[in-house]
This record gives C-alpha cells, structure tokens and sequence, in this order.
C-alpha cells in the first residue's frame, strides 16, 4: 500500500515539474520560431529592395524590353489623323 502511495506521489510530482517547465520553456521556444520566421521573411524584401536602390539612380528609367508591333498597328501609324464625326440623318 505504501509503495503505491510513494509511486503515485511521484509521478505527481514529475507530472508537476514537466508542467512547470513546459510553462517556462514553451513561450521562449515560440518566440524564437516566430523570429527565425519574421527574419525569413523580411531579409529577401530587404536585400531586394537595397539591391533596386543601388542598381538605379533616382529619376532614371530603364527599359528592359520592347515588344515588336504587328502589322496592323504600323499600318495605324502611318495612316494620319483621324476624325471623330457623327452620321446627321
């Protein structure tokens, strides 16, 4: 009978002490796993926008492409003006 007493009081207080450490642990390990997010994040924004910062002076603009025009649209182009009117009945 004792000995199931001494091992119950035991197991209450390794289950007591699991508790309190989960308590004191558990929020700093949350922190840091929500840092090590935040940093993943946040770092390829940063270095992509340092890396446009240094890439282009201000006010300048730079065209990578041009798309060739169809046909249709050189054949606009060289049309002239044209002009809006409206059909009198």
């Amino acid at each position: 009978m004792t000995a199931l007493l001494k091992f119950l009081l035991i197991i209450i207080c390794v289950l007591w002490l699991i508790r309190m450490l989960v308590r004191l642990l558990l929020p700093i390990l949350f922190q840091k796993l929500v840092n090590k997010a935040q940093q993943r994040v946040n770092n390829p924004y940063q270095q992509q926008t340092y890396q446009r910062k240094q890439s282009q002076p201000s006010g300048k603009l730079n065209i990578d492409y041009i798309p060739p025009k169809d046909k249709e649209a050189r054949a606009a182009d060289r049309a002239g003006d044209f002009i809006d009117f409206e059909e009198i009945k």
